[in-house]
């Protein structure tokens, strides 16, 4: 077999946007990077098709522009690639109480008039500000919230936003660790409420101030974003298709050794960064201890299944929301529907709709089980039902499956980081990040590239 040796200064495993985004600002500063990828493409989970006068994704599907890292991100890509925000209307979200929608309160009055929280609660949330912090450092969210507003904020609130988020268990996701932003308010301030009006007073720096949140993408779909980042890294430095990939120490510096094609390459760098998901990691660090590894194994991913339905005519109800959201008490199948022609333009012809329902999750991991026949159904009976388009079929419908679609950071998170940093600490130069810590969004894979990039700079 044909042997290839490259050296380079910095090798990146995993070409989606966390390792995109690295490799994209240590090449903007001068370093040779390597960038290892096992698909035959760019992009880990974004990817974006474009069929019939359709535009949707089989990965993500929006994201938040939350972070100042983001912002100066699409300042330095440029021309290359330009987001966009969703509509005004897009800004509603409903949720499904009793078999029927309802806008997600967005102000004072309709909290007041919103049949989704009992009045119990919402003469209860005056309370919130001056409720005492907690002390778990375990707290679950569904603790959290039932101590602070009352279970049914928890039931047609947070429930359903856990579950279109993380697709998982508000009993068993742990505050601290998946909403840490959350945390952080009560802990810092003593409250949700007041916190938030604090937070909203602080000075910040221009960047900061142009993190919106408001919910994005680019013109064409996400992936116009990964390859813009993969055309301004350069073709030369991808090594994609690669297989039996093992990385271990030598001399100072890490081998990464790979085929690929039918002949191996071996690069050597003196630091690495895995962005790859913590399942994979111990079947390429292999010089890693066990032990030191199992934190990282022991990481639950929910398994959720993504149904796309595009419709060439919609007769069904005026779609004026984000999309709908569907709390676990309801007992349907399905997590909820985004309503992706509703939130930005051209994904759908004139007239036209295109929806992606989400099923599976942490509470129903058996939907990723059935078989395409028994997933189209149960998807095209919840949008019958709960969007009222009587019989009428989808010009197109995709079944995508994700084993591991999001991590769940639940109680035994921080014995995950505590291993990452142990091992981190007993290699220099050696990274694991990706979405097992630093949370799961867009937005903060962006970050976290980001600052892995400078920390190898400085």
């Amino acid at each position: 077999m044909m042997m290839e040796k490259i050296q380079a200064d910095v090798t990146v495993i995993g070409a989606g946007l966390t390792g995109l985004t690295a490799a994209f600002y240590l090449a903007k500063a001068g370093k040779k990077v390597a960038l290892i990828e096992k698909q035959d493409r760019i992009g880990g989970v974004i990817r974006t098709i474009h069929k019939d006068g359709f535009i949707f994704e089989t990965g993500p599907n929006t994201g938040v522009f939350s972070s100042p890292e983001l912002v100066r991100l699409f300042d330095d890509l440029g021309e290359r690639c330009r987001p966009v925000f969703a509509n005004g209307k897009a800004k509603q979200r409903w949720i499904l109480k009793n078999g029927k929608w309802h806008a997600l309160p967005s102000g004072l009055l309709s909290g007041i008039r919103t049949p989704l929280f009992s009045w119990h609660d919402k003469f209860r949330i005056l309370g919130e500000p001056v409720r005492k912090r907690g002390t778990d450092p375990h707290e679950t969210v569904s603790e959290l919230v039932r101590r602070r507003m009352g279970r049914s904020f928890l039931d047609f609130a947070v429930d359903p936003f856990i579950s279109g988020i993380y697709a998982g268990d508000p009993d068993r996701l742990v505050t601290s660790y998946a909403l840490p932003k959350l945390h952080r308010l009560e802990q810092q301030y003593g409250s949700f409420i007041r916190g938030g009006i604090k937070k909203a007073r602080e000075p910040k720096d221009p960047l900061t101030r142009r993190a919106t949140k408001a919910v994005f993408s680019a013109e064409g779909g996400l992936q116009e974003l990964t390859d813009a980042l993969g055309e301004a890294v350069g073709a030369d430095r991808f090594w994609l298709s690669v297989n039996n990939l093992t990385v271990s120490p030598a001399n100072n510096s890490y081998q990464s050794v790979f085929q690929q094609h039918g002949h191996e390459v071996v690069i050597t760098s003196p630091k690495v960064i895995s962005t790859t998901g913590s399942h994979a990691v111990p079947g390429f660090m292999q010089f890693l201890d066990p032990s030191d590894l199992q934190p990282l194994k022991q990481l639950e991913y929910a398994k959720v299944v993504q149904v796309v339905a595009a419709y060439r005519q919609w007769t069904g109800r005026e779609l004026t929301a984000f999309g709908g959201l569907i709390p676990s008490r309801e007992r349907r199948n399905a997590l909820g529907i985004l309503f992706t022609s509703a939130i930005f333009p051209g994904r759908a012809p004139d007239g036209g709709a295109i929806l992606s329902v989400f099923m599976g999750g942490r509470r129903r991991p058996d939907i990723y089980e059935m078989d395409d026949a028994q997933i189209r159904e149960m998807a095209l009976q919840e949008i019958r039902e709960t969007l009222d388009t009587g019989k009428a079929a989808p010009h197109h419908l995709e079944i995508y499956r994700y084993r591991h679609a999001i991590p769940q950071y639940e109680v035994d998170s921080g014995e995950r980081f505590e291993a990452i940093r142990q091992i981190e600490t007993a290699y220099p130069g050696l990274t694991l990040a990706g979405n097992m810590r630093d949370g799961i969004g867009i937005s903060d894979r962006v970050k976290q590239g980001y600052n892995m990039a400078q920390e190898v700079l400085q």
